[in-house]
């Protein structure tokens, strides 16, 4: 009986679908059981599915995995924001936006690398506390640069709902 060579490859890549198949059906159930018990499923599950990461993680991974999320979409904006600054002339525009940009250095800075370090210490409350605090930044800013006609208000909303599927989050570790 003749063998062809491809068979050795295509039942080693078989036995590897038949292994790794349960394995990522597991990781999807487990990101689309989270991101259900956060307000914006749809941005969940394709925030979380886009990171290699959250295919062999706990609720916890996927915590800190949205926070990292959350971090890079507020460093974005911080520097969406200093653009605008750069490029204005217009004193009663650049005082708004150095505001956000003030508010926002402190989130990328200081508030989400500290929340995000306590998450990885199991500090779940101190985590949803400085998460919390980020979209309360992220909130001032919209209050001060609303009716300024800048892409920035959608760039804030998304952060704030970036938040607040990172918050759901810390909320299902702390419920048990």
């Amino acid at each position: 009986m003749k063998r062809s060579i491809f068979s050795l490859p295509v039942f080693l890549l078989h036995a590897l679908l038949l292994f790794l198949l349960p394995m990522m059906i597991e990781s999807d159930n487990l990101i689309e059981k989270t991101c259900k018990k956060t307000p914006y499923y749809d941005l969940c599950v394709s925030s979380l599915q886009s990171n290699p990461q959250s295919s062999n993680t706990d609720v916890r991974g996927l915590a800190s995995i949205m926070g990292n999320i959350t971090l890079s979409d507020a460093t974005n904006t911080l520097n969406y924001i200093q653009e605008l600054i750069n490029q204005t002339t217009d004193p009663e525009l650049e005082r708004p936006l150095t505001h956000c940009a003030e508010l926002y250095i402190s989130v990328v800075d200081y508030i989400l690398p500290q929340a995000m370090e306590a998450l990885a210490n199991g500090h779940y409350g101190f985590a949803k506390y400085g998460i919390s605090d980020a979209g309360e930044e992220a909130h001032s800013c919209e209050k001060k640069t609303s009716g300024l006609k800048l892409p920035l208000t959608e760039m804030n909303k998304v952060m704030q709902n970036l938040h607040d599927i990172a918050v759901a989050i810390i909320n299902t570790l702390l419920n048990g």
